[in-house]
């Protein structure tokens, strides 16, 4: 079942299933998008203070976002997003860490000029799955449609 703007409350929690990180595609990513050494080669990643190769931050919020919408909460109503504020990476992402996210609703906002949708503000946390450590964290708006009278 597909939720709508107007299902949507201040508070709800949404939480995906894990997913394990591999090596391979931390360099597969890395390669492609962000090249930085440290994200490909274990020693330049030593050399700036860490065990070795981590997942770009860009990997580790595109990874959260991928579960999120695996949920599939809203497919029926989703539109294009506005946008992503506050993006935080608190905790580097390895090889061979499990991550899930928590998706808190924080703000429901209707539209002003377009009565047929609204803004949900999600504080999305990413955590790996072992520790329960917060990795990253984000504050998504997603614009969904109302429900049709």
């Amino acid at each position: 079942m597909s939720l709508f703007f107007d299902d949507i409350r201040v508070g709800q929690e949404f939480q995906s299933g894990s997913q394990l990180v591999n090596r391979d595609d931390i360099l597969d990513f890395a390669k492609v998008f962000d090249p930085n050494p440290f994200h490909s080669d274990d020693e330049a990643a030593r050399a700036v203070g860490y065990p070795g190769i981590m997942a770009s931050g860009l990997h580790t919020l595109s990874l959260s976002f991928r579960l999120f919408f695996d949920l599939h909460l809203w497919d029926d109503s989703v539109m294009p997003s506005p946008g992503i504020d506050k993006v935080r990476w608190l905790k580097p992402l390895y090889g061979g860490q499990e991550i899930r996210i928590k998706a808190t609703v924080i703000e429901v906002t209707a539209s002003r000029s377009k009565s047929d949708r609204g803004i949900v503000r999600l504080l999305h946390e990413t955590m790996e799955t072992a520790s329960q450590d917060v990795i990253f964290t984000a504050e998504g708006l997603h614009r969904l449609r109302r429900r049709l009278a």
